[in-house]
C-alpha cells in the first residue's frame, strides 16, 4: 500500500472479476435468447417492460431515460426506432413545452405480452434455478446495498 492504492486482495478480486464475467455471459445469453424468440432486443423490452408495469398511461422521456440510466441521446435515439416500428407513440408533454411524453402503443403492449413468457423463462433457467433460496436472499441483500450506496452518490 506504499503507492496508497488498496488493491484488491485475492478474494476480492476473485469476487469482483467473477461477477463481471456472470453479469457479461449472462446479459449476452438473455440478450441473445431474448432476440431469437421474439425480435426484440433488451432495450426495447426495458422500455417495454416499464411501460406495461406502470400504473401512469404516459412516461416523459426524461424520467425514463433517468429510470434506465441511459443518456438523453441514447433515450431519444432508441425511442424514435421503437416509435417507428409502432411500439410507442409520441406525444407533446402536457406540462413541458419542450417535454416529450411516451406511452405504449397495442403493438407495444402485445409485443411484450409475446415476449415476457420466454424470456422469463431464459431468466429462470439461466439465473434463478442456478441459486439456491439463501442464494436468492443474498444476492437480494448485496444488491440492494449496493444500489442504496450509488443512489446515496445521485446515481439511480
Amino acid at each position: 500500500m506504499a503507492d496508497g492504492v488498496r488493491w484488491l486482495d485475492d478474494a476480492e478480486r476473485a469476487a469482483w472479476t467473477g461477477y463481471r464475467q456472470m453479469k457479461r455471459a449472462l446479459d449476452a445469453r438473455v440478450a441473445s435468447e431474448l432476440t431469437a424468440d421474439s425480435g426484440l432486443s433488451e432495450p426495447d423490452y426495458d422500455v417495454l417492460s416499464l411501460l406495461n408495469d406502470s400504473a401512469a398511461p404516459r412516461w416523459c422521456i426524461k424520467d425514463l431515460g433517468t429510470r434506465l440510466l441511459w443518456s438523453p441521446s441514447r433515450t431519444s435515439h432508441h425511442l424514435a426506432r421503437m416509435a417507428s416500428r409502432g411500439l410507442i407513440d409520441r406525444f407533446p408533454c402536457e406540462t413541458d413545452a419542450r417535454g416529450t411524453d411516451i406511452s405504449l402503443t397495442a403493438t407495444g403492449r402485445r409485443a411484450i405480452e409475446t415476449a415476457a413468457p420466454a424470456h422469463v423463462e431464459s431468466v429462470r433457467r439461466h439465473f434463478i434455478d442456478q441459486l439456491t433460496p439463501t442464494d436468492l436472499a443474498d444476492l437480494a441483500r448485496i444488491t440492494s446495498k449496493v444500489t442504496a450506496h450509488l443512489r446515496s452518490l445521485g446515481q439511480q
